[in-house]
């Protein structure tokens, strides 16, 4: 993503980073991880996150989902949420729950994200 980060992008991405490193910290059971600049918390209960698992800032909440393509599809939501910033829950909400017609999943890549097979 080169195009250059909204107004106050990056204060929103270091208030979403904080925020889900305190919810992982909370609720994770299992290994709390780096992966390229993303920290990965693992064995976290099925309600504290939607669908295999959850970006929030630079932070990726999940159960057990961590296999590495999964972890290439949410290094893409970490950037934009570098982009975007706290606006990025709003786009993401606007562009529809369907995966498969959601520009922020098909730019993370639906193959990775397991949408598709």
């Amino acid at each position: 993503m080169s195009r250059r980060p909204l107004p106050f992008a990056r204060l929103g991405h270091a208030y979403a980073t904080a925020v889900g490193f305190v919810w992982g910290l909370i609720w994770s059971t299992g290994k709390i991880e780096r992966y390229e600049g993303l920290w990965v918390f693992s064995g976290m209960p099925k309600w504290t996150f939607g669908r295999g698992g959850v970006c929030v800032g630079s932070c990726y909440l999940t159960d057990r989902n961590t296999r590495p393509a999964v972890l290439r599809h949410e290094l893409v939501h970490r950037e934009q949420w570098r982009h975007y910033g706290l606006a990025l829950p709003f786009l993401y909400a606007l562009a529809g729950r369907d995966p498969l017609h959601n520009r922020f999943e098909v730019e993370a890549g639906l193959r990775d994200g397991g949408y598709i097979r």
